[in-house]
C-alpha cells in the first residue's frame, strides 16, 4: 500500500490538510499526456498545477486514454481528418494496484497508474486504464478513447471513473473528506458511496460538484433501463433510485442526479452560476448552487520574459518580445500551411475546442467584409482559426473544413491542426488578437482568454462566461455587443457579425497601427487584470474555503 509520502512526496499544507479526490473524465496537465479534449480538461489540469503549488492535499482520478481523444491531421486535399493512434507514456507509475468493476453485471479488470507530482508540477493523479489481457475486447475498449461514440462503451466509461475511481481509493486504504465531481461524468461513484453508507445524508456528507454546461441539452441523460443493464446504480434496482433521489421519467440527467447527491455544486462563472440556478434551482432536493469561476495556472502559461517586461513597464522590451512570440508561433503557420505571416502585422486568433455555438465562422457571415478585411492594404491583418471539434460531429468537421477551404487561397490566413497544449500555448501567445464569439449564455466559462491575456493578447469578446467579470471595453480588452435575446438565431449573428467587424476596422486595426502607446496600455491592463483574479491559485484556494470546507447542510 502506498504512503502518503510515496503519494505526494510532499507533506500538505495545514491549512488545505482536508483530503480530496477531484474526480474528471479529462486532465489536460502537459503536451506529452493526451488525456483531455478541450476546456474541461485545461481547468482539471490547472486546478491541479496550482493544487501542487499550494501544497493542497488534493489527488486526481482520471482515465488513461489508450488512444487519447484522437489526433487531428489531415487528409490527400489538406482537410481535418481525425487519426487514432496508441500513446505510450513511461513516465507513468504501476502502482501495482488491479481491482474488477461490476459492468454488465460481469467483472471488468480495472489497472491504475499515477502520475506522481514531480514529473509536470501537479498534484497526484490516479489513471485508471482497462487495456488489460484479462479483459475481453470489448471491456478493453472501455478506455480506448475519450468519449467514445458508442453509448454503452460512454456509459461504461462513467462506470470505471466513479465507481472504479472509489474502489481504487479503497484498495489504497484513503478515506477522503471530499469526494468532488468535475462534471457528472462520476455520477456512478454515489452509488458506490450509497452502498458503503447506506444513507443519502451521508453521500451528501461527502459529495461536492462542479457543473460545467449552460443547457439543458448539453447535460448527459440515458435511459433507467440501459443504465440498470449496463451496472451504472451499482447494486440499486430503477425504482429505488428514483425514491431515493426523487427523480421521475424515463431518463436519468446526470447533472439533476449529482446535484441531489451533493451537499454544494458550484457553477464555473457568475454568470453559469446564475443560469445554472435557474436551469436546476426548481428541482426539489438539489444542493445549493454558488460560483467559483474558472481560472488557469500562470506558470504553466504565461511567458516569463514578457511578464518581466510587462511588470517594470519597459515597452520595447514588450514589442520585441512579443515579435519573438510571434515568429515561433509562425513557424507553425508556414510548415503547416505554407504561409509566411509578418510579424508586424496585426494577428487575429480564433482557437478553442470547436463546437458550432462558438461560431468559429463568426468573422465569415459577411463574405464582402471579410474580404475587404482581408485585404486591407492600409491596415493589414493576419487570421490563424485552430481547434479540435469532436471526431462523430460531422456538422462541426464539415464547418471546420469549409473554413480550411476559404482561408487556402488567402496568404495571410490560415487554419492550422493539431490544437492541444503546445499548440494552444503558441497560439495564446504569438496572438495580438484573441478572439471569442460564443453565442451568449452558451460558454459557461470560457478560460482560453485568460491565458491570452496573460501572453500579450487582447480579448475580443461577446461578454459571456467569465468575461463580465473581467472586461473594461477599451480598457483591458474589446467588447463585441450582443444582439438582443428577442431576434431569431440568423438576426443575432447578423448583427453581432456587425459589431465584431466594425470594433476590427474603427477601433483595434487604427489603434494597433497608429497607436501603438495606447494599444500597449490596454495590454498591460488586461495582464494586470488577469492576475491573480483569474489564476488558478485563487481558484483552488476557493474550492477549500468556499466547497470543501463549508458547513455540511444535509
Amino acid at each position: 500500500m502506498l504512503t502518503q509520502k510515496e503519494i505526494f512526496g510532499y507533506a500538505p499544507n495545514a491549512k488545505y490538510k482536508t483530503s480530496v479526490a477531484y474526480f474528471s473524465m479529462e486532465f489536460a496537465i502537459d503536451q506529452a499526456l493526451k488525456i483531455y479534449s478541450g476546456g474541461l480538461g485545461f481547468l482539471s489540469g490547472s486546478h491541479l498545477r496550482s493544487a501542487y503549488e499550494l501544497k493542497q492535499n488534493l489527488i486526481g482520478i482520471g482515465m488513461l486514454w489508450k488512444y487519447g481523444y484522437y489526433d487531428q491531421g489531415r487528409d490527400g486535399n489538406g482537410f481535418m481528418k481525425p487519426e487514432f493512434i496508441e500513446k505510450q507514456y513511461s513516465f507513468l507509475t504501476d502502482i501495482g494496484i488491479t481491482f474488477t468493476v461490476p459492468v454488465h453485471d460481469a467483472p471488468v479488470h480495472v489497472k491504475a497508474w499515477l502520475l506522481k507530482p514531480e514529473t509536470f508540477g501537479s498534484a497526484p493523479l490516479f489513471l485508471l486504464s482497462t487495456d488489460l489481457p484479462e479483459n475481453d475486447e470489448v471491456s478493453r475498449s472501455i478506455t480506448h478513447s475519450l468519449y467514445d461514440s458508442n453509448e454503452a462503451t460512454r456509459i461504461a466509461q462513467t462506470i470505471v471513473l466513479g465507481i472504479g475511481g472509489a474502489m481504487l481509493l479503497d484498495s489504497l486504504g484513503i478515506e477522503p473528506d471530499v469526494y468532488h465531481m468535475n462534471e457528472g461524468h462520476s455520477v456512478s461513484l454515489n452509488f458506490y458511496l450509497y452502498a458503503k453508507y447506506k444513507s443519502l445524508d451521508e453521500v451528501r456528507k461527502r459529495v461536492v460538484f462542479t457543473t460545467h454546461t449552460p443547457e439543458l441539452a448539453g447535460n448527459e441523460a440515458h435511459g433507467y433501463g440501459l443504465l440498470k443493464e449496463m451496472s451504472l446504480f451499482y447494486h440499486m434496482q430503477e425504482h429505488e433510485v428514483k425514491s431515493l433521489l426523487g427523480m421521475e421519467g424515463d431518463y436519468f440527467n446526470y447533472t439533476l442526479a449529482a446535484l441531489k447527491f451533493s451537499r454544494k455544486a458550484n457553477g464555473v462563472s457568475k454568470l453559469h452560476g446564475e443560469v445554472a440556478r435557474q436551469m436546476w434551482g426548481s428541482n426539489p432536493g438539489v444542493c445549493d448552487i454558488i460560483s467559483i469561476t474558472n481560472a488557469q495556472n500562470k506558470t504553466y502559461w504565461q511567458d516569463t520574459l514578457l511578464a518581466q517586461a510587462i511588470s517594470t513597464k519597459d515597452n520595447d522590451a514588450i514589442t520585441v518580445r512579443k515579435k519573438v512570440m510571434k515568429r515561433a508561433l509562425f513557424k507553425v503557420v508556414a510548415d503547416q500551411c505554407g504561409k509566411l505571416f509578418d510579424e508586424n502585422v496585426l494577428t487575429i486568433v480564433w482557437a478553442r475546442r470547436f463546437a458550432g455555438y462558438k461560431r468559429a465562422d463568426l468573422m465569415m457571415q459577411d463574405w464582402d467584409k471579410f474580404m475587404s478585411l482581408v485585404n486591407n492594404k492600409k491596415y493589414p491583418v493576419q487570421i490563424i482559426w485552430a481547434g479540435k471539434p469532436y471526431p462523430e460531429d460531422t456538422g462541426a468537421i464539415s464547418l471546420f473544413n469549409q473554413i480550411i477551404a476559404r482561408a487556402k487561397p488567402l496568404a495571410n490566413c490560415a487554419v492550422l491542426t493539431g490544437y492541444e497544449l503546445g499548440l494552444s500555448a503558441l497560439l495564446k501567445k504569438g496572438s495580438d488578437v484573441w478572439l471569442n464569439t460564443p453565442r451568449m449564455y452558451r460558454e459557461a466559462s470560457g478560460t482560453s482568454g485568460m491565458a491570452a491575456a496573460m501572453n500579450g493578447s487582447i480579448n475580443l469578446s461577446l461578454p459571456d462566461g467569465w468575461v463580465p467579470e473581467f472586461a473594461r471595453d477599451k480598457e483591458n480588452c474589446f467588447l463585441i455587443e450582443p444582439a438582443s435575446s428577442e431576434l431569431s438565431v440568423e438576426e443575432k449573428d447578423g448583427l453581432e457579425n456587425k459589431s465584431l467587424m466594425a470594433t476590427l476596422e474603427n477601433t483595434i486595426l487604427p489603434m494597433y497601427y497608429g497607436n501603438q502607446k495606447q494599444w500597449l496600455k490596454i495590454m498591460k491592463n488586461a495582464a494586470a487584470d488577469v492576475l491573480p483574479k483569474f489564476e488558478s491559485a485563487r481558484l483552488a484556494d476557493e474550492y477549500y474555503t468556499q466547497v470543501y470546507h463549508a458547513p455540511i447542510v444535509v
